[in-house]
Formats: C-alpha cells, sequence, structure tokens
C-alpha cells in the first residue's frame, strides 16, 4: 500500500510538490492513520499514513499535552502525488 506524505513543518524541498492543509480530524482505519484535511481552497482530503508518521507529525506539531491537534497547518502530498 502507498501512504501519503504529511509534515508538520513546512518542507526545505520541492515546495512546489507540497500543499497546505489544517487538520480536521484523525481516525485509524485498517491499521493506519487516517488524516482528514481542510485545503486553502475549503475542500476536503484524506491522507492514510502508518501509525509512526501519525505519532512523528503530532509530535513535532509541538502541542501541549492537553492540546488538540484540530486546527493545525500541516503540509501534504497525496500518494503518487
Amino acid at each position: 500500500m502507498g501512504h501519503d506524505r504529511i509534515h508538520a513543518r513546512k518542507p526545505t524541498h520541492n515546495l512546489d510538490r507540497w500543499s497546505v492543509g489544517t487538520i480536521e480530524r484523525i481516525d485509524e482505519r485498517d491499521g493506519h492513520c487516517v488524516f482528514e484535511l481542510r485545503t486553502e481552497d475549503g475542500d476536503s482530503v484524506e491522507l492514510v499514513v502508518t501509525a509512526a508518521i501519525q505519532e512523528l507529525v503530532l509530535r513535532r506539531l509541538d502541542l501541549e499535552a492537553d492540546e488538540s491537534p484540530i486546527g493545525a497547518r500541516v503540509w501534504y502530498r497525496k500518494y503518487g502525488g
């Protein structure tokens, strides 16, 4: 299975290949993490990543222990995009 790409911080390379979104929801499906994002154009997009990537992204958002990642800005690429 190909996984999508997501970063908590602005990428430093190939910026034209990345899009910006805001986290609206995080779920689990079939052992994978699903981020639902709102794009800058107002569309909704789902990203499927591994649990390890989810943990890495959430850790790099530098959230307080009681702070939700909902509303956080991230950079992403759909698989194959």
